[in-house]
């Protein structure tokens, strides 16, 4: 599982400079009226929203945005209908990619999404043909220096965390979906520093990247990120620390 955090630091400097363009709270606000559509306004009852409602505070999103958000999702405000919908696709070297959308319109946003593809020298695929390579797990980075391992392990450990790693800098925790929220609620009992924590997809395996695929395949992500649509995107391609170090 080793390796993540990576992908999470990237996806937490990509974050930061889509907050100073203000995209980020278009993908949150969609999430949470989607969220709220699908299980309900009440976060206690709804993991779904609890999580989306984290990230909102962590964009520093104001609480009126997430307040309207959340009733347009249940109806009490009048608001566009959002479809889910997952894409599938290979980047540079048969790296897997899947892009996880929230869209009024699937047949624009899938002709948008597959020239993404194109330009970035992938192709999109058929459903089912990279799926299987991702399972949806819990994963919470770390800091290292934030918390000795024994300490976070036995925590993490007790209370449902599938597994723990050390990478570079950090530790990583891995959770089944249904563990995930006991045992960040553990770790925050006990005040260890999160770096992030979330809902993701990790790919069972990784293909090596040389230095030129992985700036590829990142080039590729970003313009796949800036889509309105595009609610995340993942890959399977192991970034050598060389490209970690260029991006700012």
């Amino acid at each position: 599982m080793s390796g993540h955090s990576k992908w999470a630091s990237i996806k937490h400097k990509k974050a930061a400079a889509d907050a100073k363009r203000g995209q980020i709270f278009t993908k949150i606000i969609r999430e949470l009226t989607v969220a709220a559509r699908q299980g309900g306004g009440d976060q206690e009852t709804n993991p779904h929203l609890r999580t989306v409602i984290q990230a909102a505070k962590a964009a520093n999103m104001p609480a009126d945005n997430i307040d309207r958000a959340i009733k347009k999702g249940t109806g009490e405000l009048e608001g566009v209908t959002y479809e889910e919908v997952t894409y599938e696709g290979y980047g540079p070297q048969g790296v897997a990619v899947l892009v996880h959308c929230l869209t009024d319109n699937k047949n624009r946003t899938a002709a948008e999404i597959r020239s993404i593809f194109n330009k970035g020298g992938g192709s999109m695929a058929g459903a089912g043909s990279v799926a299987w390579i991702f399972e949806k797990k819990g994963l919470i980075v770390v800091p290292r220096s934030s918390v000795s391992e024994d300490q976070l392990m036995e925590v993490a450990l007790s209370a449902g965390a599938e597994d723990m790693q050390q990478d570079g800098d950090n530790f990583e925790i891995t959770t089944e979906p249904q563990s995930f929220w006991q045992v960040r609620e553990a770790l925050e009992k006990v005040g260890v520093r999160m770096e992030s924590a979330e809902m993701t997809m990790i790919p069972k395996n990784q293909v090596p990247g040389s230095i030129d695929t992985a700036r590829t395949v990142l080039k590729l992500i970003e313009s796949l990120e800036e889509h309105d649509d595009v609610q995340n995107v993942y890959a399977n391609c192991d970034i050598p620390d060389e490209v970690m170090k260029e991006i700012s």
